[in-house]
């Protein structure tokens, strides 16, 4: 995956442009002792060292393969200008980065699109069976609840603001999102969430408790949400509705 390929990229390129014609310490020089805290606070050069060095490692992890001892050789190279020792011109390593760079985000593009594919036919799946149970209430929209306990409060409108607990669960029972683990309600303005909440929201009456089963379209579509979403993924929300916090007139 490629999450900060433009940041590598910049790194790559301009490593050899950041450095002075004479380096700090030739190779032969370069310390072998444990790297401290304090150290870096009092060497300014190893400092900057070591944080490029974090920064560097960091981006190039992104790559799927990276042969260190030749990165090193090339960097010490390039740094202390021993052009015999160069064997690429600065336009073709750039080349060579652009095309790995693209070429893995074919390969990225490629596995979304084919998570994307197989979210879409198990949640359409598990939509079509969880509508045949018992208790489970499909509206037009394609939005499934099932009442787990009754409210008797008043139910809110688009407008109003509300408190709520949750626990939200993909349909392989995965939880990804809770605001009673975390020990705290929710409050949000009902038009301010997915749409499949907004919706059910409306129906609900405070006090009520309700199982939601969200398709992907009133949910967060073929981009999912975050590392724990995916695209196109159904949703299942257990939701209890506490008070309405601002009363719409």
């Amino acid at each position: 995956m490629i999450r900060k390929s433009g940041l590598c990229l910049f790194l790559v390129l301009s490593f050899s442009a950041c450095m002075q014609e004479d380096s700090h310490t030739s190779a032969e020089e370069q310390p072998t002792e444990n790297i401290t805290q304090s150290m870096l606070e009092q060497d300014p050069v190893k400092r900057l060292s070591y944080s490029l060095g974090v920064i560097m490692g960091s981006s190039l992890a992104d790559f799927e393969q990276v042969d260190l001892p030749v990165l090193f050789r090339a960097i010490e190279a390039s740094q202390t200008k021993q052009k015999e020792d160069v064997i690429m011109d600065e336009k073709t390593a750039r080349d060579n980065i652009m095309k790995e760079i693209s070429k893995q985000r074919e390969i990225l593009e490629k596995q979304q699109a084919d998570q994307a594919e197989t979210n879409k036919e198990a949640s359409a799946a598990f939509l079509t069976e969880n509508a045949t149970r018992e208790g489970v209430i499909t509206l037009e929209s394609g939005l499934q609840y099932q009442v787990l306990q009754e409210g008797t409060g008043a139910t809110p409108k688009a407008t109003d603001t509300v408190e709520v607990h949750y626990v939200g669960t993909l349909i392989d029972g995965t939880v990804f999102d809770s605001s009673i683990t975390r020990g705290t309600p929710v409050v949000f303005p009902v038009n301010g969430v997915i749409k499949g909440w907004t919706e059910a929201l409306q129906l609900m009456q405070v006090g009520a408790k309700w199982k939601l089963y969200i398709p992907s379209e009133l949910g967060y579509g073929a981009y999912g949400a975050g590392k724990d979403i995916g695209p196109n993924a159904a949703l299942i929300f257990d939701v209890e509705l506490l008070s309405i916090k601002e009363k719409s007139e």
